[in-house]
C-alpha cells in the first residue's frame, strides 16, 4: 500500500497525483469494502444529498491544461483545473465555455472562484446561456476516468463527431460522482461575442415577465439570455437595484452594429409592456455574472447550511413558473427567474425545505424537476433531493451504478438512496 492509502479516516481526503493513483485508491476501496466521496476542490460538496463515507478521494491536484488549439475550437484539461484558470486562458483567444457555468460557491457557504473542470462536468452546469447554447454536457467531447470497477478507461475524442456507440462522455455528466472519477476531459469552446448590451423592462409581475420573456426569445433577435428579478431580489443586484421595481433583462450579444438593430427591434415589439431601460457592456457582464451565479441568495457571513434560507432549483416550463411561484409565496418564498422562466430559483426563508409543497406547487403545472440545491445536512439525509424518478428510469439508473460501480463505493447515495 502507497503512502497514499495509509488506513484512511472518514474524515481523511485522498489527493492523488495521477491516474495511477486513483486507480490504486479505487481498487484500494474494492477490496476493503471501503466507500470514498468524489470531489475536486470541495467547492460544490454540500450539493446532492448528505452521505458518510469512509474517505474522500479529492482530485484537485490534477491540473493542468494538456491540449488547447484555439483554431479546431478544442480544449483538454485535467479534471483539477480550476475554471478560473480555463476561461483566463480561453479569454486571450476570444474564446468562451458558452455554457457559462455557474460558481456555487457564495451560494454554498463557499469561497467564490473555487470550481473545477470535473466538478463543472460531474454537475452538468449551465448558466443563463443554456436555452440558446446547451448545458456543459452539450459541450463535452472526450473523457478519461475511473470507474468503481477500479478500471481506467477513455471514450469520446476531440472533435464534434467522434461517437460510436454509447455517448460516455455525455452520459457521465450530471452524475456528481457516482459512477467515476474523472482524470482528462476534453470540450469544446467557442467565440467570444465581441460586446453586449442588456434591454430592460421595469416594474412587470412575475407572469407578465414570463410572457414578455417568451416573446423574446421567440423572435428573430437572438437574444442570448433573459431573466427576471423580482423587486425586492432586483433590489440587491448593483447594477439594477437604482430601479426601485421588478426588473426584466434580455441579453443581446455579438458586434455593436448588430446589436443596436436587434435592439431597436425589440423595443417596438416589447416597448407596449413596460418602461424600457438598458445596461452598456461592463454593467451587463457584471448584472449576468450576478444572476448566473444566484448571487441574491448567497450565504450571508456567519450564516451557514444548518441556518441560511433553502434553496430550490425548479425547472418547470417557462410559462408556469410564476404559478409555482405564487404557490410558495405564502410560505414566504422569494424567487429569481432564469432562463427565460424556465428556471427558478426559491429562497425559503426558515430554512426548512418544505419539500412536500414544493413538489406539489411543481406538480399541479404539468410536471418539471425541483433539486434541493441548500439545507442543512439533516434535510439533505432524509430527503429525496434531487426529483424523485419514475420507475423505469430508476431502474436503468440503478442498472448503469451497477455497470460502473458494482461494489458502490463511489459517493454511495449521494443523488438517490440505496444507489
Amino acid at each position: 500500500m502507497s503512502a497514499l492509502l495509509e488506513e484512511p479516516t472518514a474524515t481523511e481526503r485522498l489527493c492523488p497525483r495521477d491516474e495511477a493513483e486513483v486507480v490504486e485508491a479505487v481498487a484500494w476501496a474494492v477490496s476493503n469494502g471501503r466507500t470514498l466521496d468524489v470531489a475536486g476542490a470541495g467547492s460544490k460538496a454540500g450539493l446532492g444529498r448528505h452521505i458518510q463515507t469512509d474517505a474522500t478521494l479529492e482530485l484537485k491536484a490534477l491540473t493542468g491544461v494538456t491540449l488547447y488549439e484555439p483554431e479546431e475550437l478544442v480544449l483538454s484539461a485535467k479534471a483539477g483545473t480550476p475554471i478560473a484558470e480555463i476561461e483566463a486562458l480561453v479569454a486571450a483567444s476570444h474564446q468562451m465555455m458558452a455554457f457559462e457555468p455557474m460558481d456555487y460557491g457564495p451560494l454554498l457557504g463557499q469561497p467564490a472562484g473555487g470550481g473545477t473542470l470535473g466538478g463543472v462536468m460531474a454537475c452538468n452546469l449551465a448558466g443563463p446561456r443554456r436555452p440558446s447554447a446547451g448545458a456543459a454536457r452539450d459541450h463535452a467531447l472526450g473523457v478519461r476516468a475511473v470507474s468503481g470497477r477500479a478500471e481506467a478507461f477513455k471514450a469520446g475524442g476531440r472533435v464534434v463527431k467522434n461517437v460510436t456507440g454509447y455517448d460516455l462522455p455525455r452520459g457521465l455528466s450530471g452524475s456528481h460522482g457516482t459512477l467515476a472519477a474523472f482524470i482528462d476531459l476534453t470540450i469544446k469552446v467557442l467565440p467570444r461575442p465581441e460586446t453586449v448590451e442588456t434591454l430592460l423592462i421595469l416594474g412587470l409581475d412575475d407572469a407578465a415577465a414570463a410572457s414578455a420573456m417568451s416573446a423574446a426569445m421567440g423572435s428573430y433577435y437572438d437574444v442570448s439570455g433573459a431573466a427576471h428579478l423580482p423587486a425586492d431580489i432586483a433590489g440587491l443586484v448593483p447594477a439594477v437595484a437604482g430601479a426601485g421595481r421588478a426588473v426584466t433583462a434580455l441579453r443581446l450579444e455579438g458586434v455593436k452594429p448588430s446589436i443596436l438593430h436587434r435592439r431597436g427591434k425589440l423595443e417596438a415589439l416589447l416597448g407596449g409592456r413596460g418602461e424600457l431601460s438598458f445596461l452598456d457592456a461592463d454593467a451587463s457582464r457584471a448584472f449576468w455574472r450576478t444572476v448566473r451565479d444566484v448571487e441574491p441568495f448567497a450565504l450571508a457571513p456567519g450564516e451557514t447550511l444548518d441556518v441560511g434560507p433553502a434553496i430550490w432549483r425548479v425547472s418547470v416550463a417557462p410559462m408556469a413558473g410564476a404559478s409555482v411561484v405564487a404557490a410558495l409565496r405564502p410560505l414566504g418564498a422569494r424567487a429569481l427567474y432564469d432562463w427565460a422562466g424556465g428556471l427558478v430559483w426559491i429562497a425559503l426563508p426558515d430554512g426548512t425545505p418544505r419539500t412536500a409543497e414544493v413538489r406539489a406547487a411543481v406538480a399541479a403545472m404539468g410536471g418539471g424537476h425541483a433539486t434541493l440545491i441548500r439545507a442543512s445536512a439533516g434535510a439533505r439525509a432524509g430527503e429525496e433531493v434531487f426529483q424523485p424518478l419514475d420507475p423505469v428510469t430508476k431502474a436503468l439508473v440503478t442498472r448503469m451504478k451497477h455497470g460502473f460501480d458494482p461494489a458502490r463505493v463511489l459517493s454511495p447515495g449521494r443523488m438517490y438512496a440505496g444507489v
